[in-house]
């Protein structure tokens, strides 16, 4: 067995090598940026007192995500279904309807294809009827049929498995292709064929195939083609890949990208989307659950299009349990943009609200919870959060409605956190709430400047739930620098103020390139790539700040451009303490750090990583042609001795990670805690 001070060193040496693990690769990243540093540098310092009795703990919440159904960021995005109008519902219950984005394959002559109400499923009658029509010499060989092209085309890759499922009937035998083709339908990527009697299909009948591809193309479509004569109706046709996250439907790359902020919790599905235009529009969480045939989908007539809701209610709460993050559901207050439900009538919507938290909460054997436990979760989900609407405090009815849901939630579930759409940051709310709901979208300078604003808020009362915020275009164009380090200007002073701010969270998360209804958003996404903008990255430097320490910390010097803070947090068994800095200027700055309060005056810190978000111009953008231009780059800290001084570049957001260890342990790296990190 290795003495006392050996182990120590050993520990030291590991909690080191883990934590700095890839780091050493990107060292010569930084280096350019070394090169167009300024000549002149300011001056600044950041007094950290790192002792127990100015410190405080930061909620466990604290850095979550925001996911709203806008942009196709589900329908065409982290929901992985690759067919758009899967049911044929989306022109509408009068028939004939329009079948967009479906397609026929073939002439007049040898098709004819229109919807009618004949489906099997009673939420979702429309159905498609496909008569082919063929003359005596028979239809073309590829035969004729429809295709359907997905969210702008779908992303099929060599070896890869997609699974097809459709509903079919006919009057007669059929003999159906199922494929996987080119864009133009000229190159077969895989297929299988669908045969079958017509006593057998008389009546609506459950077909699946699995198809295999044998090339790459990503902007496929899906075909159903014929060379039979005859009438066939086709209803849900579904197709998905088989490799997502976990089985349960997410597309890997961009959950992965979820994955890598590390969010305490995640709001949803809404936004806007929770209200509509009208009502009628809403989202209405019970529509969205039970089997996807089932559901009836619906017209978000605030970002304009069709959802399918195959990400429903229960996907949602799986999303947040497979990303280990605290659910946070966002329902209707009987409000939406262009009509409301008085008080006196709001009893339905609230029973509604109630009705959802038992399908998440209630046991397997209640009435919602029964059928959770059908849809494959027996048991329940940890919901512990609810927020009543959104942004609609300013509603006639809404205090009204709100009072309405907080006595009955209460009631029936005490634990629950209810979040008011109400602003409690200047002034007291007049209604009780456990948290009240703040957005913010505005320039990079003034959301930079607002970092301070929650330092008078009272202490006493709900705690703020920052649940929207980000530069909006006008500074940030699709998402540039200049942005990003508003927005981390306005982060630093959120988590300094973590004991009046409970969570935080960036909007929009997701957007699909070719439906920028909003921008900027946090990460761009077509069918096969995805890149994240500065503003994602920026999130990537908080994600050890959730249940962390804050450690008091004041700047001096010339600061008006520069925000700061400091944390200590535990990682694989070993302590240490961040400091985030962001430079809002074209200067070089040089941050010197004087550090009181240590444990004992044997304890010391030794640099481990800092970490660096810059780039040539402050209005630099990433690109899916140079998705990387703008990232985080990690290196070792250099060690000379001398002052805790860090240099910030121009226009640039920085954290310096620190072990804490006792010099009777320290490393042979150096005999101080005093270092300096040069750019």
């Amino acid at each position: 067995m290795m003495d006392m001070k050996c182990s120590w060193k050993f520990l030291t040496s590991v909690c080191i090598l883990s934590f700095l693990l890839g780091s050493c690769s990107a060292y010569e990243n930084v280096c350019p940026v070394e090169a167009r540093e300024d000549a002149e540098k300011h001056y600044v310092t950041l007094q950290i007192d790192a002792s127990n009795a100015t410190s405080r703990p930061i909620p466990e919440t604290l850095f979550g995500i925001f996911f709203e159904e806008i942009n196709h960021a589900g329908a065409g995005g982290l929901w992985a279904e690759l067919v758009s109008n899967r049911g044929f519902e989306a022109g509408g219950q009068n028939t004939p309807s329009i079948i967009w984005p479906w397609s026929i394959i073939g002439d007049e002559s040898s098709i004819s294809v229109a919807t009618d109400r004949s489906s099997c499923f009673e939420r979702n009658k429309i159905a498609l009827r496909m008569e082919v029509l063929c003359n005596s010499n028979g239809c073309p060989s590829q035969g004729v049929g429809v295709y359907n092209p997905g969210y702008w085309g779908m992303n099929i890759e060599e070896g890869k498995k997609y699974k097809v499922t459709l509903y079919v009937r006919s009057t007669g035998d059929i003999d159906v292709s199922v494929s996987l083709t080119s864009s133009n339908g000229s190159l077969t990527l895989a297929s299988e064929k669908i045969t079958a009697l017509a006593s057998e299909v008389s009546n609506w009948t459950k077909k699946e195939v699995l198809l295999e591809a044998n090339g790459t193309d990503d902007g496929a479509r899906l075909q159903l083609t014929t060379t039979k004569n005859g009438s066939i109706w086709f209803d849900q046709v579904s197709a998905m890949p088989v490799d997502t996250y976990k089985g349960h439907g997410f597309r890997n790359d961009l959950f992965k990208m979820m994955v890598d902020l590390k969010p305490r919790f995640i709001r949803f599905p809404g936004g806007c989307f929770v209200e509509g235009d009208w009502l009628t529009n809403a989202f209405r969480w019970k529509e969205t659950v039970g089997g996807w045939e089932e559901r009836p989908g619906h017209f978000g007539d605030v970002w304009k299009y069709w959802t399918d809701d195959g990400l429903g209610h229960f996907e949602f709460f799986q999303l947040a349990e497979d990303l280990g993050a605290a659910p946070i559901w966002v329902f209707n207050s009987g409000n939406s943009h262009n009509d409301q439900v008085e008080t006196a009538s709001i009893m339905p919507f609230v029973q509604e609200a109630l009705d959802g938290i038992e399908f998440a909460r209630g046991d397997a054997n209640s009435t919602w919870g029964s059928v959770r436990a059908a849809m494959g979760h027996p048991k329940p989900f940890n919901l512990k959060y609810v927020a009543v609407g959104n942004e609609d405090c300013w509603r006639k009815y809404y205090k009204g409605n709100y009072i309405e849901f907080y006595n009955a939630i209460k009631k029936a579930y005490p634990d629950i956190k209810i979040i008011s759409n109400c602003d409690g940051s200047s002034q007291p709310l007049d209604h009780p709430a456990d948290y009240y709901d703040y957005h913010v979208y505005t320039l990079a300078n003034e959301l930079f400047s607002m970092s301070h604003m929650f330092d008078k808020t009272s202490r006493d009362g709900p705690k703020a739930f920052v649940s929207e915020y980000a530069v909006n275009r006008t500074d940030a164009n699709t998402g540039n620098l200049l942005a990003a380090l508003g927005e981390a200007g306005f982060l630093l002073g959120l988590e300094k103020n973590c004991d009046v701010v409970g969570m935080v969270s960036y909007a929009p998360l997701f957007v699909n390139t070719n439906d920028k209804n909003w921008i900027p958003d946090a990460i761009v996404f077509n069918s096969s790539h995805l890149y994240g903008t500065p503003s994602y990255w920026v999130q990537q430097f908080f994600t050890e700040s959730s249940g962390a320490t804050l450690l008091s910390s004041t700047l001096e010097g010339s600061s008006s451009y520069v925000e700061a803070s400091a944390i200590s947090f535990n990682a694989n068994g070993c302590d240490y303490m961040q400091i985030k800095a962001v430079n809002f200027a074209n200067v070089t700055v040089e941050l010197k750090v004087k550090m009181t309060g240590l444990e004992s005056s044997n304890t010391k810190v030794s640099a481990t990583k800092k970490k660096v978000l810059t780039s040539a111009n402050v209005m630099d953008e990433n690109s899916f042609t140079n998705p990387e231009m703008i990232v985080p780059q990690e290196s070792l800290l250099v060690m000379p001795e001398g002052d805790l001084t860090f240099v910030l570049p121009p226009y640039s957001f920085s954290s310096f990670d620190l072990l804490k260890e006792s010099a009777y342990t320290k490393m042979p790296l150096s005999d101080s805690y005093t270092m300096t990190s040069t750019m």
